[in-house]
């Protein structure tokens, strides 16, 4: 089991999660992070911080949500890992409660 970043992190990006990670396992996008399945400990500290409820265990997805586990593994790969907590984008108190945002991960 691991833990994972889903749709709700699209254009938010907020940061807390990764100031708790015990292993750094979480990288940066240009519009949201994700964790890399392989380096996390399921520990679950990360899950409680992220304030628009982005992260769950892999167990917990939906069948709409299973893909975010290959697109945590896909980014993972791709983008620099993150140990330290940044400003959210500007608008991303917009975007708290959109849904759909898939169409928006910039890569």
């Amino acid at each position: 089991m691991t833990y994972l970043v889903t749709e709700s992190c699209i254009k938010c990006k907020y940061t807390d999660c990764v100031e708790v990670c015990p292993v750094d396992c979480f990288h940066e996008g240009p519009n949201m992070l994700v964790i890399d399945p392989e380096e996390c400990i399921d520990c679950a500290m990360c899950e409680t911080e992220c304030p628009v409820e982005a992260i769950m265990s892999e167990d917990d997805l939906t069948d709409d949500q299973k893909d975010f586990l290959a697109l945590n593994e896909l980014y993972s790969a791709k983008w620099p890992v993150i140990t330290s907590m940044k400003a959210a984008p500007d608008d991303a108190k917009d975007w708290e409660n959109v849904e759909n945002k898939r169409q928006y991960i910039e890569e």
